[in-house]
């Protein structure tokens, strides 16, 4: 699986957007000059610079500093809440990330774990790379014997719009190293994550 893509070199363009959003307002049939529309361009460019921060994030800043433990048992993060925004809609993603590693020798801080979810998650995400993407990075950058995510999420694309099942929602899981080799351990995780639900 590739690396995450590498933050671009150049910012966001703010003006691009707003010009952008003015022409999109015209094309619905809006009048982008009305009281109530006046400010949206400049908001929704602010809103973008926001939920999308990601793209000019490298993830692996939060992975630098690791603690030496003598630890060789499961490591568990659950219940993450995350907000991405799908690609091919550009509507919100609302959900939650489990992650779980098997140290080898080295443990991360308790809180750079969802900070890499907080980078990958904002940019124009499919669910099921943006798990795997998380899943290899932690692999990579901890040296973990082990790897497994889970992520839970409601799509807007589904819930809104087109087939519109506000009750549906999308879980992919990645497992790499000792959760994938080993039945037993894979299935410990899953239970520790999904408990009485499965």
């Amino acid at each position: 699986m590739p690396e995450p893509s590498p933050a671009p070199s150049h910012p966001i363009d703010m003006d691009r957007i707003q010009r952008a959003v003015r022409e999109i307002l015209l094309a619905v049939g809006e009048d982008p000059d009305r009281e109530g529309l006046l400010e949206t361009p400049d908001r929704v460019a602010r809103m973008y610079a926001e939920v999308f921060q990601g793209l000019h994030q490298d993830p692996r800043v939060h992975l630098t500093k690791l603690f030496t433990q003598r630890c060789d048992e499961m490591v568990l993060v659950r219940d993450i809440r995350l907000v991405s925004f799908c690609e091919h809609h550009l509507l919100p993603v609302i959900g939650q990330a489990h992650v779980a590693y098997i140290p080898n020798g080295k443990v991360v801080g308790l809180s750079k774990i969802p900070r890499v979810i907080d980078v990958l998650s904002k940019r124009p995400q499919l669910q099921e790379r943006l798990t795997q993407e998380v899943a290899d990075l932690l692999m990579k950058e901890l040296g973990a014997r082990g790897v497994a995510v889970v992520i839970e999420a409601s799509h807007s694309c589904m819930t809104i719009r087109g087939v519109e099942k506000p009750d549906s929602s999308f879980v992919t899981s990645a497992v790499r190293g000792g959760f994938k080799d080993n039945p037993a351990t894979r299935s410990e995780v899953m239970s520790l994550i999904f408990g009485s639900r499965r």
